[in-house]
């Protein structure tokens, strides 16, 4: 009886590669299109002149915790001169209220644009912004753009999506003026006139029928 030859080995470089790339593509495709979604263009303008949502400001929540995301997008982490700001140095300038600048930080629940601009007050006068602070070391100046309902969540809640126009200025960056956004979703609270409404109509409704029937 013949005996089955043994199993020949690969001995060709290309075979090597061509099998190691059949074992892999299953793999690595769903790989590449998790980076291709990580990496997608974000509108960074619209962000910081709050035309943006405040779904797409928490999309760049795990940027933040993420150097190597950061460095997926073209951004730069920068060395942290406020405890408070995590910043990045950009590929490309990107335009925010009539400005192009560079560098921009992320600072509790908003996203700045570091302008070249020595004195925060000419440009908050130029978008009409309310004075928050305003003192010869601090100034602070906002406004609310937006606030909108959504539709009831599962239990019913409604949430208030609000964006707020922010310029101010920090003393770990002198000659700079901080222009951006701050996004914000909360639930939906009556007014303290509503309130008064809904009380009164309640308390009328509890009434008893016979206290209102003279006697």
């Amino acid at each position: 009886m013949r005996r089955p030859e043994p199993a020949r080995p690969l001995t060709s470089g290309r075979s090597v590669a061509c099998a190691l790339l059949l074992l892999f593509v299953p793999l690595f495709v769903p790989l590449v299109a998790q980076a291709q979604e990580d990496t997608a263009p974000i509108d960074l303008s619209a962000l910081l002149e709050c035309r943006a949502s405040y779904e797409a400001f928490m999309a760049l929540v795990p940027v933040q915790a993420d150097p190597l995301r950061a460095v997926a997008l073209g951004w730069q982490p920068l060395p942290q001169a406020n405890p408070f700001m995590v910043e990045y140095r950009l590929n490309a300038p990107v335009q925010a209220f009539g400005h192009a600048t560079d560098h921009i930080a992320f600072a509790g629940d908003g996203v700045v644009a570091v302008l070249d601009l020595p004195e925060p007050r000419v440009l908050a006068r130029a978008l009409a912004l309310e004075t928050a602070v305003d003192t010869p070391a601090k100034a602070l100046f906002g406004r609310e753009v937006r606030a909108e309902e959504t539709a009831p969540d599962a239990d019913g809640t409604v949430w208030i999506e609000s964006a707020v126009v922010t310029v101010s200025n920090v003393d770990s960056h002198p000659g700079r003026t901080l222009a951006g956004c701050s996004y914000s979703l909360d639930p939906w609270e009556p007014d303290a006139e509503e309130a008064a409404s809904a009380t009164q109509a309640d308390a009328s409704a509890d009434a008893s029928p016979d206290a209102a029937v003279p006697r």
